[in-house]
Parts: C-alpha cells; sequence; structure tokens
C-alpha cells in the first residue's frame, strides 16, 4: 500500500541509504552547532566543606570513583537524591536494582542514593 511497496528491491535499498545518510548529515550538523552554542561543563570551585567532602569521599572510594553534578538533579522517586550542579558525588554502582544503567547508585558524602548517569561527569 506504501508508494514504495512495488519498487524493485535495489532501487527502495538505494533510497533508503540516500535516506540514512541524509539523516545521519543533519545529525552531524545538529551535533556540531550543539557543541558551539553550548558551552562544556565547568569544574565549579569548591568551597571549604565541600573540599572536605571531597577528601572524605576521596578517602573511601578513591579518586576514580569521583562524579561531578552538570545540572541540578530533583529526586522524583523512592531512594532518588535531590544534589545541586556542582556538587560531588562517589560511584557506588553504575546500576540501580532494576539493572538499568541510566540510573547511578551514589554516596553524596552522608545521603546515597540514585542519580540519573546523565548528569554527572568524571571529576
Amino acid at each position: 500500500q506504501m508508494p514504495h511497496g512495488h519498487m524493485p528491491l535495489p532501487s527502495f535499498r538505494k533510497m533508503v541509504e540516500d535516506a540514512l545518510e541524509q539523516s545521519g548529515a543533519q545529525l552531524r550538523t545538529f551535533c556540531q552547532a550543539f557543541d558551539k552554542v553550548t558551552p562544556s561543563p565547568v569544574t565549579q570551585p569548591l568551597n571549604p566543606a565541600e573540599e572536605r567532602k571531597v577528601l572524605s569521599l576521596v578517602s573511601k572510594h578513591g579518586p576514580d570513583k569521583l562524579y561531578q553534578v552538570t545540572s541540578n538533579i530533583s529526586g522524583s522517586k523512592d531512594l532518588d537524591l535531590t544534589l545541586h550542579r556542582g556538587q560531588i558525588v562517589a560511584l557506588l554502582q553504575s546500576v540501580d536494582t532494576k539493572g538499568n544503567t541510566n540510573r547511578w547508585l551514589v554516596d553524596a558524602g552522608g545521603p546515597r542514593g540514585f542519580v540519573p548517569a546523565g548528569k554527572l561527569q568524571p571529576y
């Protein structure tokens, strides 16, 4: 019933490849424009209390487990944390209890809970 439903297979394949190529080019253009417009996250300076918390997290978990929150996080589910941009957390597990890799279990220097992985960057 589709207009291209009666096309020979080689013609259909070429049409699909062309559409995918065009979409890929549009996506690359968008990504380049996005990178130019969006500033990369900047490491926020820490106040003395935050520095002590970071040192505590480093001693407990090691420096390779530290992440910085890139934008405010408002916890909406049980066990979710509410964090502010710039806060430092330590990664405990890169999955939640259901195996979802988009939510990570972190130690925020006291409370522990889940946060969206996409809002964290290595510190």
